[in-house]
C-alpha cells in the first residue's frame, strides 16, 4: 500500500487517497504496512483550499464586473503533513476561473394608449 494516506472525516469516516510525492526525494513511510495516518482530518486538511475559494469568490462577485455566475477550479493535492496543496497545472499554478452573465430577461413593451372611440354625436 506503498503512498496512501488515510484522513479520517470530523464523523470517523475514512478517506484513503493517494499520496504526494516530495520532490525533495523523500518518501512516507508508515507503520504497519497500511496507509500513512493524516495528521489532520480530512476537513481540517482542505481549510486553506476552502479560504482560497472564499476569498477569490469575493473578489469577483465584489467588483465591478458582478456576474452572474462565479465558477472556481482548483487542482488540489493532498499530503499527509500539510494537508490540501492547491496543485500546479501546466503554468505555475492551476486556478481556473469561469465568469458568466446572463443577458437581461426580454420585457415586453407596453402597448401605446389606443384613442377613445369617437362619439358620432346620437344622443
Amino acid at each position: 500500500m506503498d503512498g496512501l494516506m488515510e484522513f479520517r472525516t470530523e464523523d470517523g469516516a475514512r478517506v484513503v487517497v493517494e499520496g504526494v510525492e516530495s520532490e525533495t526525494g523523500h518518501r512516507l513511510v508508515s507503520r504497519g504496512g497500511g496507509p500513512v495516518q493524516a495528521a489532520r482530518t480530512f476537513e481540517g486538511a482542505l481549510d486553506g483550499v476552502r479560504a482560497a475559494a472564499e476569498s477569490a469568490l469575493r473578489v469577483f462577485r465584489d467588483g465591478s464586473l458582478r456576474p452572474d455566475t462565479v465558477e472556481l477550479e482548483f487542482g488540489v493535492k493532498l499530503s499527509a503533513e500539510t494537508g490540501a496543496v492547491i496543485a500546479k497545472g501546466a503554468a505555475e499554478g492551476h486556478l481556473v476561473v469561469k465568469l458568466s452573465w446572463s443577458p437581461e430577461q426580454s420585457r415586453p413593451t407596453p402597448e401605446p394608449p389606443r384613442p377613445a372611440a369617437a362619439d358620432s354625436g346620437r344622443s
